[in-house]
């Protein structure tokens, strides 16, 4: 696993320094790993830079500079790291009006475990939906989600070879397909991925 270690991390006070270049360079980085499915889910893929900007912001946040904390901030988000074999992403359920949200969560219950991706030639991979606590009830699903794709070394042997790959959603409630994702963030995603 691509776990972010403890001495990587930046001090408070350095981070403080490092910001805006910092945060500036990983939302530029974030354009090339974030897809659109439809016009209320959105998948941005997370990798080693994306999940450390989120430990040093929870840490700036928090003001957390002893061991035990930064720990646990560790272990809480290296889980999102990919590890070779797989893409890891937070799924962001985007509705403006509160009300409509309320509404559509109730109906979109279970959509995290319909997203899927496909690497041409090869069958549709569903995601595994948020492994570290469950996140919908009876009433209603999150807005966020977190899911993870485990692809086989087929399948990145050949998005090596230049395979088109889809990323779509299939639910009852909400419906959207990425026929081929576009080659910035495919070739962004094929970096996570190990023969």
């Amino acid at each position: 696993m691509n776990a972010i270690a403890r001495e990587s991390l930046m001090s408070l006070e350095e981070y403080a320094r490092e910001r805006a270049a910092f945060r500036a360079r990983v939302l530029a980085h974030k354009k090339q790993r974030t897809l659109q499915l439809g016009s209320n889910v959105t998948l941005v893929f997370e990798d080693e830079l994306t999940i450390r900007y989120q430990i040093q912001e929870m840490l700036r946040i928090e003001r957390t500079f002893e061991e035990a904390g930064i720990r646990d901030e560790l272990d809480a988000y290296n889980p999102l790291v990919p590890d070779g074999s797989n893409w890891k992403a937070t799924m962001l359920i985007e509705f403006p009006d509160e009300a409509e949200r309320r509404r559509r969560l109730s109906e979109l219950i279970g959509i995290e475990d319909r997203v899927w991706v496909q690497v041409a030639g090869h069958d549709r991979v569903f995601a595994i939906a948020d492994e570290d606590l469950e996140r919908e009830n009876a009433e209603k699903t999150s807005a966020v989600h977190f899911l993870r794709f485990e692809l086989t070394p087929s399948m990145t042997q050949a998005l090596d070879a230049g395979a088109k790959l889809s990323v779509g959603v299939e639910h009852p409630a909400y419906s959207a397909v990425v026929e081929s994702v576009p080659e910035p963030v495919r070739q962004s995603l094929c970096g996570d991925l190990r023969a």
